[in-house]
């Protein structure tokens, strides 16, 4: 029996083992039965710090439109970024962007490449020729932020706004940063995805040009964009799979880049361009359009918000409540909601009794739930993508295991 093309892989199996023996294949093609069988899988439950858990609904689509786009009859992946339908593509990801976060008219929104750290030079590249003194302010708070620093002291005169902290567990007060003058923008990192520290909320730093690393915490709660001169999101934690970084740029911050910047990384470029100067992440852009559709039909950005709050408080009331048997280390106003980081038996954690937790929580199905390598522990990522079914299988595996092991 030949292979099939693209037809129904259910159809095609049933049709084969339904004949005489004669014409059954000897061995199923395994590509083709692990999609008819996809159905029947477990459900694993991924708390992953990025690439995370994307929803659902939004794999099937991808899913089902992944060879043949809207009859297109070709694939997304193989579709030219110059041709009409991308441009449908990218287009209706960037208007539900600005309609999910009211971004005003006065702002560009590109899509490039390069992540995150890609933006800890583009930041400087693009910035630090707004004034003459080439200083800029950054508020280090926690692994991310520091290599953000780090990599703008190639370009700029940094001023750390605080005294170096001895540990990443609390936000500085914004009332005590030595914030320059002469500085051409002040940075900080929203949501600390390592040591679980959040902003709860935007710092006051009057008419001075904010920017701010929104990776993990983007569209998990409402930002008011106007108090910004520069928004920037790698995709793969909330809003879609890893390969695009979304940038939201102000106007008149445009045309100021260093001659020294990489032409892909110059905003003013790319927005004249509309993000398509050179080929862009195509399907990643694809995915983001999903999955911004995806949580604009569940309530937008309010109801991530309500969401992220009831899941990190059912994490944290079971830390808070176990008579030191959890342990974040975080100071309670700067916890985030979506990073959970803790350690179990004590503050410096037991390893082995760590190691037990998360090898039970494999054999329930939840995996990714080990700290980073640089902190240890455990740490749960609550993206909007995770949701209270999950935290609630979490919450039960936890109470579970601290009742057999608590002394």
């Amino acid at each position: 029996t030949a292979e099939p093309c693209y037809g129904s892989a259910r159809r095609w199996i049933r049709d084969s083992w339904t004949g005489s023996a004669a014409h059954r294949p000897r061995k199923l093609p395994r590509d083709w039965l692990s999609l008819a069988t996809m159905d029947a899988q477990k459900h694993v439950t991924n708390f992953g710090a990025g690439p995370a858990k994307l929803p659902r609904s939004v794999l099937l689509e991808a899913q089902k439109e992944l060879v043949d786009y809207k009859g297109l009859g070709i694939s997304v992946l193989e579709m030219s970024h110059r041709t009409s339908d991308f441009s449908k593509i990218i287009k209706r990801a960037e208007s539900l962007l600005r309609e999910l976060l009211n971004i005003p008219e006065n702002y560009k929104v590109i899509f490039l490449q390069g992540g995150g750290s890609g933006q800890f030079s583009g930041i400087p590249l693009n910035l630090i020729g707004l004034k003459e003194a080439r200083i800029a302010d950054y508020v280090v708070t926690g692994s991310w932020s520091a290599k953000a620093a780090k990599e703008a002291e190639k370009y700029a005169k940094v001023n750390l706004v605080h005294p170096k902290l001895s540990s990443y567990t609390k936000v500085p007060d914004p009332s005590t940063w030595n914030l320059n003058p002469d500085a051409s923008y002040i940075y900080y990192c929203a949501n600390e995805t390592i040591h679980g520290v959040e902003f709860d909320s935007v710092p006051d730093v009057g008419k001075a040009t904010l920017v701010c690393d929104m990776s993990s915490n983007f569209l998990s709660r409402p930002v008011d964009v106007s108090k910004f001169g520069v928004i920037f999101a790698g995709a793969q934690k909330n809003i879609g799979s890893a390969g695009v970084t979304v940038v939201i740029v102000r106007d008149d911050l445009l045309g100021f880049a260093l001659k020294e910047c990489p032409i892909v990384l110059d905003y003013k470029v790319q927005s004249e361009n509309g993000s398509l100067y050179n080929t862009p992440p195509c399907f990643s852009i694809y995915i983001v359009g999903l999955v911004l559709e995806w949580i604009k039909n569940n309530g937008g950005v309010k109801a991530m918000d309500k969401l992220s709050q009831i899941k990190s408080q059912m994490i944290y009331d079971i830390i808070d409540n176990s008579n030191g048997f959890y342990v974040c280390p975080v100071e309670r106003k700067s916890r985030s909601r979506m990073n959970v980081p803790f350690r179990i038996g004590s503050i410096k954690g037991d390893e082995a009794l760590e190691k037990k937790f998360l090898d039970d929580a494999v054999e329930s199905n939840m995996i990714s739930l080990k700290g980073h390598r640089s902190v240890g522990g455990i740490r749960a990522s609550l993206y909007n993508a995770v949701t209270i079914e999950d935290v609630q299988k979490l919450s039960a595996h936890m109470k579970s295991f601290m009742e057999r092991h608590q002394s």
